[in-house]
């Protein structure tokens, strides 16, 4: 046990970080306007606020509580990249369902148990969808599935 929530704590830090930083941004490179008359800066100003108060929300009781050690695990982000990889490289060859098929299987190779049954509707539901938002819905003209052989 640790005496500190410390994985908390360093999450908050990176949220306040994080918010301020877009909150500065957005304040200096664009004019805020009032509130009657909102300028181009004032809604990313006021989102990196509410995200700088999320952190601190976050991280000042985990001063207060005891945590445990994280577990640190290298493969889960290796495969969740890797996902990423194999989709834009299986995207333009093979079309959108074999790179959402690669994508999904890869990326759930990063938990420790793998569920069959959810897996397969994970990759059945994401098609679908793909096939309704970008085919049907955007008429954007990707190809489903190429057979470059």
């Amino acid at each position: 046990m640790l005496s500190r929530d410390y994985r908390d704590i360093v999450g908050g830090a990176l949220l306040i970080v994080v918010g301020l930083s877009f909150a500065g941004y957005a304040a200096t490179h664009y004019p805020l306007g009032t509130i009657a008359r909102m300028g181009p800066g004032m809604f990313p100003t006021c989102l990196g606020v509410i995200l700088a108060i999320f952190g601190v929300l976050q991280a000042v009781p985990a001063f207060f509580r005891t945590g445990k050690m994280p577990e640190i695990r290298i493969w889960s982000p290796i495969f969740v990249l890797g996902g990423v990889a194999a989709f834009a490289a299986l995207i333009f060859p093979f079309g959108l369902i074999p790179a959402i098929i690669a994508l999904v299987v890869i990326s759930s190779c990063a938990e420790l148990k793998i569920y069959p049954v959810s897996l397969v509707i994970s990759i059945v539901f994401l098609c679908v969808m793909s096939w309704l938002i970008f085919r049907v819905g955007l008429n954007v003209p990707i190809a489903m599935l190429r057979w470059p052989f």
